[in-house]
């Protein structure tokens, strides 16, 4: 069987069963490397002594407003945003070491494109904007359960399913009631409702019938990447509120299969207690600074 593309790109749509998958084409940049041997836990910054930064007021101006800003946000409200532009090198330095990478990051593949990293510290995201040369236009910092494009631009560009089902291609057999259980839940799904979600792994789908799940769900733009316990990959479809959503175990071996129908997959906001536990641990770090 010819793998389905779409945009000129394979849609990497992997065979279910645990221990069965084949390497997926296609989806090179979202291989996993570096695989967690264990639990990954907080580990405080190594920071500058405060005689160091005595200087740096601009820097430790804005970890602190970020702080305050951790300690009152509620996860789903909309994301508050803090520019970075008016930093020196110096004071930038200093809110590099202090928030640092963390696990998760955020591939948008609209326009204008947008390079998402979250910090150590959970619903701190970096978000940097480039134009069509890959020249950085704009660099701030969100304060939220997930970056604001997450929410308003996932599925701006929503197409309807495609639900003809007739004149099938050869091998396909219990995808269509899928499409059909698909698109009566996109269409029945409400706003602050549970996701509706349909477990692929534990289903009779041939090669043929995920092959044509992915041709008719097609790819989105969004696609949210974590490495934390496992690895997970969550991709929006074409579909509004329609999502895949693949975990791997630390060998990198896909181990759950699924698709939810939900405006942002629960498994990729930060909870409440996450958020509260970011904002106690950066009032940490900046009592040094006081």
């Amino acid at each position: 069987m010819s793998e389905f593309q779409y945009k000129g790109r394979p849609l990497g749509i992997p065979i279910v069963g645990i221990g069965t998958q084949p390497i997926e084409e296609g989806d090179e940049q979202f291989n996993f490397t570096g695989s967690p041997g264990a639990m990954p836990t907080y580990h405080p910054p190594i920071l500058p002594e405060p005689e160091e930064i005595e200087n740096l007021v601009e820097a430790k101006a804005l970890l602190r407003r970020l702080q305050e800003a951790m300690a009152n946000y509620r996860a789903g409200r909309p994301a508050l945003v803090f520019d970075l532009s008016h930093l020196d090198a110096a004071n930038l330095d200093l809110v590099n070491q202090v928030l640092n990478e963390g696990e998760v990051s955020v591939v948008y593949e609209g326009s204008p494109r947008l390079h998402i990293q979250e910090s150590v510290l959970t619903g701190i995201w970096r978000v940097r904007t480039y134009d069509a040369q890959q020249v950085l236009v704009s660099d701030v910092i969100e304060v939220g359960d997930i970056p604001s494009v997450v929410r308003d631009k996932t599925f701006a560009n929503a197409t309807p399913i495609d639900t003809d089902l007739e004149h099938l291609p050869q091998g396909i057999i219990n995808s269509p009631s899928l499409i059909t259980e698909i698109v009566e839940q996109s269409h029945a799904w409400q706003a602050n409702t549970l996701a509706h979600v349909i477990n692929l792994s534990l289903l009779p789908l041939s090669p043929d019938d995920l092959a044509f799940l992915g041709e008719r769900l097609g790819v989105g733009e969004v696609t949210i990447l974590s490495r934390g316990y496992g690895n997970c990959r969550i991709g929006s479809t074409q579909k509004r509120n329609v999502w895949w959503v693949k975990f791997y175990n630390s060998d990198d071996a896909l181990i759950l299969n699924t698709i939810e129908i939900i405006d942002v997959p629960e498994v990729a906001r930060a909870a409440q207690e996450d958020l509260q536990d970011s904002a106690l641990r950066l009032a940490e770090i900046l009592e040094i600074y006081q």
